[in-house]
């Protein structure tokens, strides 16, 4: 009988665990920082509360997503990792969406792509691993 994790490739699990560990830092200097969110050509006003509300839950979004990221690729579940790696590849959908909506087409929106498309081939990988599991049972 074989664990989860032992049908899980260990580079997806790396590499989930690395987007956890960017999505947690990213989280974490949210509360602290928000000149990483906000460059200084936006002019917005970082000390408006409503401004600091709107950051500090980005922040919150990004620190669940890296802890789920991370609590996922730890143990190893093909389900839970195919269903948190979809729900960030629709976030990452939505900032590359955003981009060419707005015409901010800029180096944010390219990671954002090679991002997004590193979680879809995770997800075909991870729906091939599932698949494989259920044909042997």
């Amino acid at each position: 009988m074989t664990t989860h994790v032992a049908i899980v490739p260990k580079w997806v699990r790396i590499v989930l665990g690395l987007l956890a560990l960017a999505n947690i830092a990213f989280g974490i200097s949210g509360y602290f920082n928000m000149g990483g969110l906000f460059h200084d050509l936006t002019n917005i006003d970082v000390n408006n509360a409503a401004i600091k509300f709107g950051s500090y839950e980005f922040a919150a979004r990004n620190l669940a997503i890296g802890l789920a990221l991370g609590i996922v690729s730890l143990r190893g579940v093909p389900e839970s990792i195919t269903i948190v790696t979809i729900i960030r590849a629709l976030i990452e959908l939505q900032s590359v969406i955003i981009g060419f909506a707005t015409g901010n087409i800029n180096a944010g929106v390219a990671v954002a792509v090679v991002i997004f498309a590193l979680e879809l081939f995770i997800i075909k990988t991870m729906i091939g691993v599932i698949a494989k599991r259920d044909a042997q049972k």
